[in-house]
């Protein structure tokens, strides 16, 4: 026989057989020894090459099912000469893709003890399944079970010269959103809620905002069915997805129509459609642990294949849950190493994706004992990785096991860390809680206390305020507790330690004197994020006010509590406007971005202010704060002049009169945000508001003010 290199759309080569000649029958079936370096279902000329890892199975066998059948009509026992090492694989000819679906079946020792539990009357699903069957409709129990079946997707979708954005980490304004929640409700307008391509439909209103990366919260695939119960005649389901079934293949349930066999198209016309346009596509995944559960969870794939090295186990057996959710994954295996490795590639090769947000990304770093490691292989190889090379890699930093690691991430100058002393420290700053400025001063200046520039360089710290786990910002300044009541737990589940504030009434008000705060301080909370160091990320639908009425873990609410109300949008425009204009400052100005080039002024490229300039009291009832970053920025190839923004914060309830820092000659400073001033009116596109060199200036209650500084005209010096 010869062999020759086949080009795949994807660009990828694999080494196949011209002639692929079969060498044994069963049943009828026609097959031969596979492509044991192809993990699971591969497509070959003339059939399909199956291939599975397990380290202790004795014996495999593959199950073949007609279409959406509950029983095989074929089992197809592995020959002893098609297994190699722990890796069996097999090649059945004259199958018809589009017509059938797979399991295998894996017998072994059943030693609980031992973490073996190993049952070859279970249908196990296979780990690097393209598609997963049985969830196309969502909110559709699958009828087989816990019967999970995969399909063989092929890989037709043409890139063309598509090209990914590979836009700076710090030129980033990242914007978090649920694939279904974001067009679910009926005032988004769409023709397909809840789904990629609804999600598409949206990309004006994206571009109108100004964000250029969307970070999707989890569209692996998990059964949204899988915990469901009913409330108060409302039917709860695994809406946020944090639950994964299976690391390869996309959720079904966000597509507008059934893709038989070439599951996934869908989500790579949006990616492809948001690149074109200049926006970037994270993935939020969960490498953390599986759907699978503990002791009492389901048996869908992991468990039955080699339970005692996908799962870190106590010596007897059992589970180690530092997820919270009963499973840990082992990450500290080899063969787990590799699989989330091919995982990532996957994305990154044939879906394109720009970057990953690891949920407990902590759990990744702990070691067989379950203690954190100081350099963990499975960290430091994503890091390096040439296929990820280009990828952005956001570690959430903790785990529920108590392991907090914001600051201290094992990162090799590559892992970015969402902030959480941030949003803790910011939260706690805006609502008016006092001596607070000096350490809000350096999350501003981009949290060097925690992130060392030598070690970690200058793009680890992701700033948010809010994110999809807690209040909403509206909630933020509506509620001082949160109002879990519907999830059905008696209130006891979510944070109760949200730093927030409801401006003087618990919930929904008409107090015109009150709504007013809260939008004031919704524009302060954006105005700060807007003008940190570090990249912004935020949660879509805070631009308009969207509420999740006082629910602060809606996980299991897919209904109005946790969908965009689009109507919002209306009726605070002006928030969204605000929105809208502070991103397009935080673009158009390098500084708000990276103030880390010396500017030409002489000026430190970041200066604490308290209501004296240089002078930064630490008085315990300090609540005001005056930031002023420095730096420079390129008009062309080589003109550079200084950027200088001042951001004065009052938080006190009461106005404040601040002296301002001395410009250097031929500057002044000019007003450009200001969110004391009337609703549409804070924001100065223009700045042209003269100010003296040296001034006080006063600033109202609860309100945020940007200045910066302009060089003096001849015609305004000759005034003077």
């Amino acid at each position: 026989m010869r062999g020759e290199a086949i080009r795949h759309s994807s660009g990828t080569e694999n080494f196949v057989w011209r002639e692929l000649m079969p060498i044994d029958e069963y049943e009828g079936h026609k097959i031969r020894p596979g492509f044991f370096l192809q993990n699971g279902a591969v497509a070959v000329p003339g059939g399909v090459s199956f291939t599975i890892f397990s380290q202790n199975a004795t014996s495999c066998s593959l199950a073949l099912f007609e279409r959406e059948a509950g029983e095989p009509y074929v089992i197809i026992p592995f020959p002893d000469n098609y297994r190699i090492g722990h890796v069996f694989s097999m090649i059945v000819f004259d199958l018809d893709i589009e017509s059938f679906e797979y399991a295998f079946l894996v017998d072994g020792p059943y030693e609980p003890e031992n973490g073996l539990i190993f049952n070859k009357t279970r249908y196990l699903l296979d780990p690097y399944a393209k598609a997963v069957t049985g969830q196309s409709k969502w909110g559709h129990r699958q009828g087989d079970g816990d019967v999970y079946k995969a399909r063989v997707v092929t890989n037709g979708f043409d890139w063309a010269n598509s090209k990914q954005p590979l836009i700076p980490m710090q030129d980033l304004i990242i914007y978090e959103l649920h694939v279904r929640g974001f067009t679910r409700h009926n005032s988004s307008g769409v023709k397909h809620p809840g789904t990629f391509h609804g999600l598409m439909e949206k990309l004006p209103y994206l571009k109108e905002l100004g964000v250029n990366a969307v970070e999707l919260m989890p569209i692996f695939e998990f059964d949204e069915c899988r915990d469901l119960r009913e409330v108060d005649g409302v039917n709860l389901l695994d809406y946020w997805g944090y639950n994964p079934v299976c690391f390869f293949a996309p959720n079904t349930g966000y597509t507008a129509g059934i893709e038989y066999n070439q599951e996934g198209k869908e989500l790579k016309t949006l990616i492809k459609t948001l690149n074109e346009n200049g926006i970037e596509v994270f993935l939020d995944v969960v490498f953390n642990h599986t759907a699978e559960g503990d002791e009492r969870g389901p048996y869908i794939s992991f468990k039955g294949l080699d339970n005692n090295i996908y799962y870190m186990l106590t010596p007897d057996g059992r589970y180690y849950n530092f997820s919270g959710v009963g499973n840990t994954l082992n990450a500290n295996h080899p063969v787990v190493q590799r699989m989330i490795l091919d995982c990532l590639r996957y994305w990154v090769t044939e879906y394109r994706v720009d970057g990953f947000r690891f949920d407990l990304a902590s759990i990744l770093g702990r070691n067989e004992d379950g203690y954190p490691d100081t350099n963990p292989p499975l960290l430091k190889n994503l890091a390096h990785d040439p296929i990820l090379a280009n990828v952005k890699l956001i570690a959430e930093a903790w785990d529920a096991g108590g392991l907090y690691q914001v600051g201290s991430f094992p990162s090799w100058k590559r892992w970015s860390e969402w902030n959480g002393r941030y949003r803790d420290d910011i939260r706690r700053f805006l609502k008016g809680d006092a001596g607070l400025a000096s350490i809000i001063a350096e999350r501003i200046a981009g949290s060097h206390d925690l992130y060392d520039p030598v070690h970690r360089g200058s793009n680890a710290s992701v700033n948010f305020i809010t994110c999809h786990d807690g209040f909403t910002l509206y909630d933020l300044y509506s509620y001082n507790e949160k109002h879990n009541e519907a999830n059905g737990w008696n209130n006891t589940d979510g944070e109760n330690h949200n730093h927030s504030w409801n401006c003087g009434a618990e919930g929904e008000t008409d107090n015109p004197e009150i709504m007013a705060l809260r939008k004031r301080l919704v524009k302060n909370a954006c105005a700060v994020l807007m003008a940190s160091q570090g990249t912004p990320m935020f949660f879509a639908g805070d631009e308009f006010c969207n509420t999740q009425y006082g629910n602060n873990n809606a996980y299991c609410q897919d209904n109005e509590i946790s969908w965009l109300d689009w109507g919002l949008l209306e009726k605070n425009r002006d928030v969204y406007d605000f929105f809208r204009k502070m991103i397009a400052m935080r673009k158009h100005y390098a500084v708000l971005r990276d103030s880390t080039g010396q500017a030409k002024c002489g000026f430190p490229y970041v200066s604490k202010h308290g209501l004296e300039p240089w002078k930064l009291s630490n008085d315990a009832e300090t609540r005001y704060l005056g930031v002023m970053l420095a730096g420079k920025a390129e008009d062309g190839k080589d003109d550079q002049h200084d950027e200088i923004f001042y951001i004065g914060m009052n938080m006190h309830w009461k106005s404040q009169e601040a002296v301002l820092p001395t410009l250097p000659l031929g500057f002044e400073w000019r007003m450009a945000v200001n969110t004391a001033l009337p609703v549409g009116k804070e924001i100065v596109e223009e700045p042209c508001d003269m100010m003296a060199a040296h001034l006080k200036l006063v600033f109202e209650p609860r309100s945020v003010v940007i200045l910066m500084a302009c060089k003096i005209q001849a015609k305004r010096r000759g005034e003077n």
